[in-house]
């Protein structure tokens, strides 16, 4: 075999596993910042970082470049690198608004444009939220939240439109709400009232009742899809994002949000 041969053949076979390292480093660092190991806010030092994690800086900058696109992160002008804040209650409010006005949409629009691969990526994600029900505790929160994000940023996808997509997928919604119930079990949110909200939010909103009637609103939604009736897909899609602030209110209300009508 050639030099040039098996300079190609190590770097192919170097790829992978640099691959597999970037992916451990992401993930190691993603679970500090929600296990509040780096905090809300906090600025992030890559040297002590990568010495902490035994990795040269490299593996770390692509770690910390790809939860900046998760909005764990954010890179500061002669900064550098910090986790990013909790929301506050105001942003919270505006969050659920903003998916009023474009989730009915999609889900029309992915109404319209249903197909048998669509289909059956609903079926799927539904049979997942089966799965999570029945896990107990802390586990069961973040197991109903990843199915809660998979199944609206599905048919945010399904939509057809990649800006309406892009902009879901920028709220980051789902990953916000369970870094603020995290927060709120390890009592890091300033002020009784606003970790009494974030835990009430919810244990409200995922404990087996509720759980259960999120899941039966994702069925339904699903069921309207998939007949291809747009008209009650944006109904029941509306009726579900106002039925979650619903019953995200009672904790609310005690921050002075603005009761949903």
């Amino acid at each position: 075999m050639s030099t040039r041969a098996t300079i190609k053949k190590r770097e192919s076979q170097a790829r992978p596993r640099r691959q597999v390292l970037s992916d451990e480093i992401y993930l190691r660092i993603k679970k500090m910042i929600f296990n509040y190991e780096i905090l809300p806010g906090a600025k992030v030092n890559i040297d002590a970082l990568s010495k902490e994690l035994q990795v040269s800086q490299t593996p770390v900058r692509e770690a910390l470049s790809r939860l900046e696109s998760d909005g764990l992160i954010v890179k500061e002008p002669l900064k550098g690198f910090r986790a990013t804040d909790l929301l506050t209650i105001k942003e919270l409010d505006n969050l659920f608004n903003f998916r009023l006005l474009i989730e009915p949409y999609a889900a029309a629009e992915a109404a319209r444009k249903i197909d048998e691969t669509g289909k059956r990526a609903l079926v799927s994600e539904l049979q997942s939220a089966k799965i999570a029900i029945k896990i107990s505790g802390d586990e069961q929160v973040e197991a109903l939240t990843e199915h809660d994000a998979r199944f609206h940023s599905l048919i945010a996808s399904m939509s057809g439109n990649s800006v309406l997509a892009e902009s879901f997928e920028k709220t980051h919604c789902h990953l916000n709400l369970f870094r603020l119930y995290i927060a709120s079990q390890r009592s890091l949110i300033a002020g009784e009232s606003r970790a009494q909200l974030v835990e009430e939010l919810f244990k409200e909103y995922y404990n087996s009742a509720y759980g259960q009637l999120a899941i039966k609103e994702h069925e339904e939604i699903a069921i309207a899809i998939s007949s291809g009736n747009a008209k009650l897909s944006q109904k029941s899609m509306h009726h579900h994002i106002e039925s979650s602030l619903k019953r995200f209110y009672p904790a609310a209300n005690a921050l002075y949000l603005v009761e949903p009508k």
